[in-house]
C-alpha cells in the first residue's frame, strides 16, 4: 500500500507555506466533483457510478508520515541547492502527518452520481486537507471512471454474466483497483485472484490457448487437451473451442468430452469463443449443443468486447439466429462476457475529470466561501458548505441532482433551480412534480463499511436500486438524454455575489 508520500510535490509545498503563515490548522472544507461524463467518442456515458470510498478509507486510516518520509523531503532541494523543506516544517510534519483529522461526507460506493454534484466533501487542517488532495482524486476518480465503464457493460448484457478478464493489460497495480470498481459497477467476477479474494468474491477464469497447444506439440491433440481439462474439472468444465476451428474441431470435440461427462455423472459448464465473427459462431455452437441435447451449456464470449461492441453482437444475433432455426432468445439467454482491456482500461476515455477544490474556510468559527473563477463556466467552483438532494418526481424517477447549502431545506413549492454551468438558466419544479427529496451526502463516520465483502454486497445494491430509478434515455449507451443537475437558488446568488466580487 503506498504511503504519505503518495501525493503531488506541490501539496508539500504548499503545506509548509501555510505551517510559514500560521494557517495550517485553520479549519477548511473541500470539494471532490467531476466536471463530465465518460466520452468514448463512438458513444458516451449519461451517468457514472462512484467507487472507491472503501479503499480510500483504509489507506487513510493506516498512512502516516514515518521518519523516511522525512529523510526523502529532508533532501529536496531547489534550484540554488537550498533545502526546500525545513526543520521546523519537518517536525510538525512527522508529529501531525496522518488523517485522524479530516471529516469526510460521501455519496455511498455504487450510487450514480453526475458532474458538478458533489461526490466527496473534505473538511480538516488546513495543510492535511491539501495534501489529501492528490490520493483522494487518484483513487476516487480511477476507481469510479472504471465501474462506470463496467455498469455500462453489464447494461449492454442484459443479464448476461459479466467476467472481468483484464488483469494482464490493466495499468500496472492499478489493476487492483480496477477489478474491485469492476465488480461494483456490474462485474459478476473477475479473474483477478487477488482482487477476488481482498473482495470476498471467488474468481473466475477458462483455459489458454496455450493448453490446447502444449498436448498438439507433444503429439496429441485438441481432443487430447479437452478430455484432460475434463478429467482434472469435471464438475467446472468449460472449454475454450477456437484454437483450431472452432465449428470443425472445437464445438465437436467439446460435445464428445460433454457426453463423456454426462456419462460419468457430471454437467459441463460450457463453452468459450474467443475469436471470429463472435455473434455468427454463438448462433452456430449454440445450434450444435443444442442437436447434441446440451440446451443448458453456457456460451462465454471474449475477445476486445465493450459496451458498444456487446450490444451489436445481441443485435446481430436476433437478426442471424432464426437462419439456423434458431431461438434468439435461447442464444441470448446462454450468453456470458468476458470483458478485458476495455473495461481494466476504460478504453476511449482513460481518465475522469474530477477536481478537488476549495470551497470553504472557517474564520471565527464561521464558514467564509471561497471560489475559483474561471472563463469557463464548468470550472468555476460552488463555494460554501453544502449538500447534495436527489429529486425523485411523481413517477419515483430521478429527476434532478440539486446542490445546495448545508442549512437548505430546499421547502420552497415551486422549487426554483439554476443550471449547474449555464448563467441565467433556470425553471420551476412545482409541488406535483417531487414526490421524494433524498440528501446524498453521508457523514462517513456514520457508514458502517464492514468487511469487503459486505462493501461490494451493499454497493451492488445500492448500484441496482440507482439504475431502476433512473430514465432509460439516461441510460442509453450512444447519445444519452441529459440528465439535470442544479443549484439552489441561494447557491446560485451566492456564486454570482462572489464571481462578481472577484472579477472587479
Amino acid at each position: 500500500m503506498p504511503g504519505f508520500l503518495y501525493t503531488d510535490h506541490y501539496q508539500l509545498v504548499m503545506a509548509q507555506l501555510y505551517f510559514r503563515a500560521g494557517l495550517h490548522q485553520h479549519t477548511v472544507r473541500f470539494d471532490h466533483t467531476f466536471r463530465s461524463y465518460p466520452d468514448y467518442g463512438t458513444h458516451q456515458a449519461g451517468y457514472a457510478i462512484a467507487a472507491g470510498l472503501g479503499p480510500l478509507l483504509e489507506w487513510m486510516e493506516q498512512t502516516r508520515c514515518r521518519p523516511e518520509d522525512i529523510e526523502v523531503l529532508r533532501n529536496q532541494h531547489n534550484d540554488r541547492g537550498d533545502r526546500l523543506f525545513g526543520e521546523d516544517f519537518l517536525a510538525w510534519l512527522l508529529a501531525n502527518g496522518n488523517f485522524e483529522p479530516i471529516q469526510m461526507w460521501a455519496v455511498p460506493e455504487g450510487r450514480v452520481v453526475h458532474p458538478q454534484a458533489v461526490m466527496t466533501a473534505v473538511e480538516g487542517p488546513l495543510a492535511i486537507a491539501q495534501i489529501l488532495e492528490t490520493s483522494l482524486l487518484n483513487q476516487l476518480n480511477f476507481s469510479t471512471l472504471i465501474a462506470t465503464k463496467a455498469s455500462r457493460v453489464a447494461e449492454a448484457g442484459d443479464g448476461g454474466t459479466v467476467l472481468e478478464f483484464g488483469l494482464r493489460r490493466a495499468q500496472g497495480y492499478g489493476s487492483l483497483q480496477a477489478s474491485r470498481a469492476a465488480l461494483i459497477g456490474g462485474a459478476a467476477f473477475t479473474s483477478h485472484v487477488e482482487a477476488s479474494a481482498a473482495a470476498g468474491v471467488p474468481s473466475k477464469g477458462t483455459h489458454a490457448h496455450s493448453m490446447v497447444q502444449v498436448f498438439m506439440a507433444l503429439g496429441g491433440t485438441e481432443l487430447d487437451a479437452f478430455r484432460e481439462y475434463a478429467r482434472v474439472y469435471p464438475d467446472a468444465c468449460l472449454l475454450l473451442v477456437d484454437t483450431i476451428d472452432t465449428l470443425e474441431s472445437g464445438v465437436p470435440n467439446a460435445i464428445t468430452v460433454f457426453e463423456e461427462l454426462r456419462r460419468a455423472g457430471h454437467e459441463p459448464l460450457g463453452i468459450r469463443l474467443d475469436s471470429g465473427d463472435l455473434a455468427h459462431l454463438a448462433v452456430r455452437s449454440a445450434a450444435m449443443l443444442d442437436a447434441a441435447g446440451f440446451e443448458a451449456v453456457g456460451i462465454v464470449i471474449s475477445s476486445r468486447l465493450d459496451e458498444l461492441t456487446i450490444w451489436q453482437i445481441r443485435n446481430q444475433i436476433v437478426v442471424e439466429a432464426p437462419r439456423y432455426g434458431v431461438d434468439p432468445s435461447k442464444v441470448l439467454s446462454r450468453l456470458s462476457y468476458g470483458v478485458g482491456s476495455a473495461l481494466a482500461t476504460s478504453a476511449g476515455d482513460p481518465a475522469l475529470d474530477g477536481v478537488y477544490k476549495l470551497v470553504a474556510i472557517s474564520e471565527g468559527g464561521e464558514w467564509r466561501p471561497a471560489i475559483k473563477i474561471s472563463n469557463t463556466l464548468s470550472k468555476i467552483a460552488n463555494p460554501g458548505v453544502k449538500q447534495v438532494w436527489r429529486i425523485m418526481d411523481d413517477r419515483g424517477k430521478a429527476t434532478a441532482d440539486v446542490v445546495a447549502l448545508a442549512d437548505e431545506t430546499l421547502s420552497e413549492r415551486p422549487l426554483l433551480l439554476h443550471h449547474a454551468t449555464t448563467a441565467d438558466v433556470s425553471r420551476y419544479l412545482t409541488a406535483e412534480h417531487i414526490s421524494e427529496m433524498e440528501p446524498l451526502l453521508v457523514p462517513v463516520r456514520e457508514m458502517t463499511l464492514g468487511s469487503p465483502h459486505e462493501q461490494l454486497r451493499e454497493a451492488r445494491k445500492r448500484r441496482q436500486a440507482d439504475l431502476e430509478r433512473l430514465d432509460p434515455g439516461v441510460r442509453r449507451l450512444v447519445n444519452p438524454h441529459l440528465y439535470h443537475v442544479s443549484l439552489s437558488d441561494r447557491l446560485y446568488r451566492l456564486k454570482q455575489e462572489l464571481v462578481e466580487r472577484y472579477s472587479t
